[in-house]
């Protein structure tokens, strides 16, 4: 008799499907109930720019290293402002968010031509006009906010879209704070400050069609069994009747996915990134020209892929509140040699 052995099974069930990402931008399924001041956006949006290395004061009051420098992993985001083009009122159905009413900016840039078909003739006072009589049936805001790649150190100029929901007291408030910012760019700086935590939402980096071994870190099997019919493969998969078990690992796409990363923490933001891109410019990217914002930590999604930050859903508790101690930002080059 051959003697049992029982492990954990290889891979996690917890994100299943393992698919490609319907598309490219990734979208928040999401928003935290936030409570504020005034009324402001709960997101934005920024390009991966590369990694580096910070010397930072730790502030943990639990860190073993508290108050002592400490060398620590950053991730560089190239975040130029994005342009609100758009509001958009939803109202809650049984069915979820329906959305009542839509109204664009009269001064729309040329780059949407890229993304979307924009109206020929439209007037601005008129739909601003409907939408009001509709703000008693609101029961959210969210804006249409279009990144602006030409600014970035990207080679690109078609833009992305995406909806930026608004915290406020009210509905009328926030309501007010739209007109506002309607067709005028919006920093960073404006939504999110230094040493705030924040969610990271991004799609991974693809791999394309990858085997067992790879994709779940099944144990390769000794070579001296020649009756295996192979090696990098699962030793069996499943009774065949009345189905195949879903959990059973099988090649497939690996990377590509959406993944959220929570309470990423926001080191230093700046208007002028040619003060932290290193030597030669980040390798695959190259050169931050204007806001940037560093980020503690790694980031899903290779260089250039667009990254989406979100007010923490789920806030980190005893976190510090206020922006660390930096040292210093290393700046040397990346390229070896």
């Amino acid at each position: 008799m051959g003697r049992s052995v029982h492990q954990p099974r290889r891979g996690s069930l917890g994100y299943y499907p393992r698919v490609r990402a319907r598309r490219i931008v990734a979208r928040i399924r999401r928003w935290p109930d936030v409570k504020v001041e005034k009324p402001q956006l709960l997101g934005f949006a920024a390009y991966k720019a590369g990694m580096t290395h910070a010397i930072v004061i730790e502030d943990k009051p639990t860190s073993p290293f508290y108050g002592r420098e400490i060398a620590k992993a950053v991730t560089i985001l190239d975040a130029p402002p994005l342009l609100v083009f758009g509001i958009r009122l939803y109202s809650l159905t049984p069915y979820g968010l329906r959305c009542l009413f839509e109204v664009l900016s009269d001064k729309l840039p040329k780059d949407l031509e890229r993304k979307i078909t924009l109206p020929k003739s439209y007037s601005k006072e008129e739909a601003i006009g409907k939408a009001q009589q509709l703000i008693s049936k609101a029961s959210e805001i969210r804006v249409l906010a279009c990144t602006q790649p030409r600014l970035s150190g990207l080679k690109k100029k078609t833009p992305e879209i995406m909806e930026i929901k608004v915290a406020a007291k009210s509905i009328q408030e926030a309501w007010n704070y739209v007109l506002s910012i309607l067709g005028r760019e919006v920093k960073a700086s404006e939504v999110f400050k230094e040493g705030q935590y924040v969610d990271v939402i991004s799609i991974t980096k693809g791999k394309g069609f990858q085997g067992v071994v790879k994709r779940y870190g099944v144990k390769i099997m000794p070579r001296w069994h020649k009756h295996r019919k192979g090696h990098r493969r699962t030793g069996t998969v499943s009774p065949q009747r009345p189905d195949m078990m879903y959990s059973v690992p099988r090649p497939g796409q690996l990377g590509f996915h959406q993944r959220t990363e929570y309470n990423k923490r926001i080191l230093k933001m700046g208007e002028d990134g040619l003060t932290i891109t290193v030597k030669g410019g980040f390798v695959g990217y190259g050169v931050v020209k204007g806001p940037y914002i560093v980020l503690l930590g790694s980031v899903p999604g290779p260089k250039g892929r667009l990254v989406r930050l979100r007010f923490p859903i789920r806030p980190a508790k005893n976190a510090p509140t206020t922006p660390p101690k930096i040292i210093s930002i290393n700046v040397d080059s990346k390229q070896g040699g």
